[in-house]
């Protein structure tokens, strides 16, 4: 003979989500007592920041005399303020040791404030690379400008110019060109008596006269003497100049061009060339030299207007994800301040950061600013600056995935099953005899 036994255990939703919250918040304290509770390093400066504000470095042991703080290259006490500030604090010369980070008990004087109300501005800091070099998507402006430098070399005409042949021989000669001269034909050619057409485009003045001669000897008895005067020279270059005439609109004999996604502009008259990683010198080298082979008397001055956009994305644990300007330098954590601060369950200690070589290629490491974040490292040398392009994530913790974890399949998917609107769920346990 069995009996049968039935227990019943009935469990709403509220009891269900207590006990999730329990579980939760024992969890947390298990995983993340360390973080919680856990206090700064010890700090104790020998000095409060109050009585020190404005103490000299020779007040204590071991450091340099103040004016060793004082640029060298002051030249009168206008370009200095009167007082440096010295703060308690660390900095890059802190650490104990060649391969040791400063902490906060390497703390010693250190020179803060060097302008007063002026510091916002800041120093004259190192420039931010050694040459700049151009990339796809800047924007160049070439000024175009006569060049009134002695060439070196006679002017060669140019179809368009014109020119006067005279011949103190031949009055005949004279009249034909005197008044208005004679056109260099598009074919580069000039019309003239008992010659007919003579080519004169490419040829120097000088030139040109010497052939002339030579050619109108077999008509005189004695040498001809033949004259060539320029009346309307440098046709070419006019033409060139008002092609990039820019005076009735932004002003200016200039070219405002883009550097394409091929890494190349295309300029009037010398067609595509190729841009990047050029410095703005070697660019303008190689635009007067191709110029000169097509042109004489102009000078090409490129002018870096606008630079490309560069973008860093963080992506992840953060307030407010998403792309973000590279305006200036930039690194990891004011990345992370840019997007809103890290979010509750953020892993600060594994951030990773993508990024593309020159060749596209893809790389990644990885970064612990958990003590520069939380105030426990002063100079933590996971601080990397960033490059355009790269991606900042801040992963999960682990306690968060957990936590979705039970979210997913105990809310979403228990609920969805036993819907709260049956109100409750019976677990029988029968037993025989």
């Amino acid at each position: 003979m069995f009996a049968m036994t039935s227990i019943e255990i009935k469990m709403n939703r509220k009891s269900l989500s207590g006990i999730r919250i329990f579980l939760a918040a024992a969890l947390v304290i298990l995983c993340s007592g360390p973080l919680l509770f856990g206090q700064l390093s010890d700090y104790s400066p020998q000095y409060g920041q109050a009585e020190m504000q404005y103490a000299l470095p020779q007040t204590m042991p071991g450091f340099a005399p103040a004016e060793a703080y004082v640029s060298e290259q002051s030249c009168s006490p206008a370009d200095q303020p009167e007082q440096t500030k010295f703060m308690c604090g660390v900095d890059e010369n802190s650490a104990r040791g060649d391969c040791n980070e400063s902490t906060w008990n390497s703390s010693r004087l250190v020179p803060w404030e060097n302008y007063s109300y002026g510091e916002y501005i800041g120093p004259a800091r190192t420039p931010h690379v050694p040459t700049y070099r151009l990339r796809v998507d800047d924007q160049i402006e070439f000024v175009f400008q006569i060049s009134r430098d002695n060439l070196g070399q006679g002017y060669r005409l140019s179809p368009g110019d014109v020119i006067r042949v005279t011949a103190a021989i031949d009055e005949k000669l004279n009249e034909a060109t005197r008044l208005d001269g004679v056109v260099v034909m598009p074919d580069g050619t000039v019309s003239l008596d008992l010659l007919g057409s003579v080519l004169a485009a490419g040829k120097t003045i000088q030139q040109l006269k010497a052939e002339l001669d030579y050619s109108y000897a077999p008509f005189f008895e004695s040498p001809p003497n033949v004259n060539v005067t320029g009346v309307t020279i440098g046709t070419k270059l006019r033409d060139f100049l008002d092609s990039v005439d820019a005076r009735a609109g932004s002003g200016g004999q200039a070219r405002q061009v883009n550097v394409n996604p091929d890494g190349t502009v295309r300029l009037p008259l010398i067609g595509t060339v190729g841009v990047v990683g050029l410095s703005l010198d070697e660019l303008e080298r190689e635009i007067n030299m191709r110029y000169a082979r097509q042109l004489q008397g102009i000078r090409v001055t490129p002018i870096l207007t606008q630079r490309a956009p560069r973008f860093i994305y963080v992506a992840g644990e953060v307030n407010t994800p998403g792309r973000f300007e590279l305006s200036g330098p930039t690194t990891a954590m004011q990345a992370i301040a840019l997007a809103g601060g890290w979010g509750v369950g953020g892993n600060v200690r594994q951030i990773v950061v993508f990024r593309r070589d020159k060749n596209w290629k893809l790389m990644a490491t990885k970064l612990d600013l958990a003590g520069g974040l939380f105030g426990k490292r002063p100079i933590p040398s996971d601080e990397i600056w960033l490059r355009d392009s790269d991606i900042v994530l801040v992963p999960k913790r682990p306690i968060q995935r957990l936590a979705e974890a039970i979210e997913l399949y105990f809310s979403r998917t228990l609920y969805g099953i036993f819907p709260s609107e049956l109100g409750s769920f019976d677990a029988q346990i029968i037993g025989g005899q």
